[in-house]
């Protein structure tokens, strides 16, 4: 009797000992699973960023490539020069900025509270760009991106991203004819705020016309449209006042 007893003390300490053993393994594998998905996510927003400021491995008119993760961060030192968060008043400089959950920063706002905004302040050939990012709804679920505007508030580039869209209707708002639409509007009409809008029927396929607010719509993706021009509006919004002073300059 006795020997079983002892046989199933050293069944139950062995059983205890594998639970923790494989529970260590386990959290270990989330722990570092968690700082990997961490790692990729800073990556992203570090290529999004910089494809907006023109920084990629775009090898012809119709890729879109970024810097690939092996050199991005190095990149993203390299010409990203300044970031700042802006809450309020208050101006802050912080190498981290772009991290910040604009989904998050946007919530607080449509409540009245006053959000934490990243701003990232990036030179290229001599030129500076103001990039902001930017978050909002499409058709089916989330979009976001990042826009660059000089000192002038003309766009210099975009990237945008998108959650659930279509594919090839709402889904295109990350192709590079749309993207590149946007270059060299400004988000000005005259010294007044207006914001860019994804317009049917402006009559302007080619996107000749750059003092009109407007690039031309996706084929058969309104709602996404509307969303894209929604979610530059809205953003930006956020961030008016500080991009009035770098114009008035």
């Amino acid at each position: 009797m006795a020997v079983n007893t002892d046989k199933n003390s050293y069944t139950i300490i062995f059983a205890a000992v594998m639970v923790v053993i494989v529970g260590s393994i386990l959290a270990f594998m989330s722990s570092s699973l968690k700082d990997r998905i961490t790692e990729n996510e800073r990556f992203e927003k570090q290529q999004n960023i910089l494809y907006a400021m023109g920084v990629d491995d775009n090898v012809d008119e119709g890729s879109v490539n970024f810097v690939s993760t092996d050199k991005v961060e190095g990149e993203f030192k390299t010409y990203i020069k300044e970031q700042l968060i802006i809450e309020g008043d208050k101006i802050t400089e912080n190498d981290e900025a772009y991290l910040i959950d604009m989904k998050k920063q946007m919530a607080l706002a449509s409540k009245g509270e006053t959000p934490k905004l990243p701003l990232m302040i990036g030179e290229k050939d001599g030129k500076k760009y103001y990039i902001i990012p930017m978050y909002g709804k499409g058709l089916w679920d989330a979009i976001w991106g990042f826009i660059a505007l000089d000192d002038k508030m003309v766009v210099q580039g975009v990237y945008f991203d998108h959650k659930g869209e279509t594919p090839g209707l709402g889904a295109n708002i990350k192709q590079r004819y749309f993207m590149d639409d946007f270059t060299g509007e400004s988000i000005l009409k005259g010294t007044e705020y207006a914001g860019i809008a994804v317009a049917k029927g402006n009559n302007d396929p080619l996107n000749n016309i750059k003092d009109d607010n407007e690039v031309d719509a996706l084929a058969g993706a309104t709602i996404t449209g509307n969303g894209v021009s929604a979610m530059i509006k809205e953003s930006l919004q956020l961030y008016k006042d500080y991009l009035q002073t770098v114009s008035a300059k």
